[in-house]
């Protein structure tokens, strides 16, 4: 499988791609930016976010940062056009934002960054959602997680690719009621492993570049957490 992935990462790295990355400065976007960063199967990738990231003196020619403000897109077309792949890791909690702010980021910021890269020519989109996202649920997070998720299907991406990992196994910067205990148990479960209700969020973030490379079955696929984990040890890292 090893073999058989670098020969995949060969032969897309011969097509010259680019692509752009939501959510970097995240704990599932900054792995995936590192992902794509060593892996090296694009030509450009863009970091779109609203502030500029640091990396600590190290220079990456094939790197560009756009600074947006999420709550005037529009005025920021150009960013997203010309890229053949967008990746999406941006999220807030309700904690941190309230009710209103969560839906504007997890739904109306995605939502709105997927119509501009569609509309700039983008033809593969590769959204994190979660475990349980479903448009009519009675719980806030997942209902928002199921809207986005259909929202942007409609927008008919040639290769539309969702995400929904379970627990993510990371220490976070930033304190998320309710994850903490939930990290703690699965943690002590597996460290380096998926169960069915986590994963290491390595394993997603080298889920989500090896998935870029494989033949998708339909338009629209949706891996739920078993799925991810497998396609996360297939890099033989």
């Amino acid at each position: 499988m090893a073999e058989d992935m670098k020969t995949l990462e060969e032969n897309f790295r011969q097509r010259n791609r680019s692509c752009f990355l939501l959510g970097a400065s995240g704990e599932t976007g900054s792995l995936l930016l590192q992902e794509l960063l060593e892996r090296n199967i694009f030509s450009k990738i863009t970091i779109i976010g609203r502030r500029r990231l640091t990396f600590e003196g190290k220079a990456y020619e094939n790197l560009v940062q756009e600074v947006v403000d999420f709550e005037k897109l529009d005025d920021y077309a150009a960013a997203f056009q010309g890229h053949d792949v967008g990746y999406c890791c941006l999220g807030t909690t309700r904690a941190k934002a309230g009710a209103d702010g969560f839906f504007r980021v997890d739904h109306d910021y995605v939502l709105k960054s997927a119509e501009l890269a569609k509309a700039g020519g983008c033809s593969q989109f590769h959204l994190e959602s979660s475990r349980g996202a479903d448009k009519n649920s009675n719980f806030l997070y997942l209902k928002v997680k199921g809207q986005v998720e259909a929202d942007i299907e409609a927008l008919d991406f040639e290769r539309y690719s969702i995400y929904r990992p379970g627990v993510l196994l990371v220490d976070r910067r930033e304190s998320r009621p309710g994850e903490w205990l939930a990290r703690k148990f699965f943690g002590a479960v597996s460290a380096v492993c998926s169960t069915p209700m986590s994963i290491p969020i390595q394993v997603v973030a080298k889920a989500m570049v090896s998935n870029t490379l494989r033949q998708p079955e339909q338009k629209t696929e949706i891996l739920e957490n078993k799925a991810i984990g497998d396609l996360g040890k297939s890099t033989g890292k």
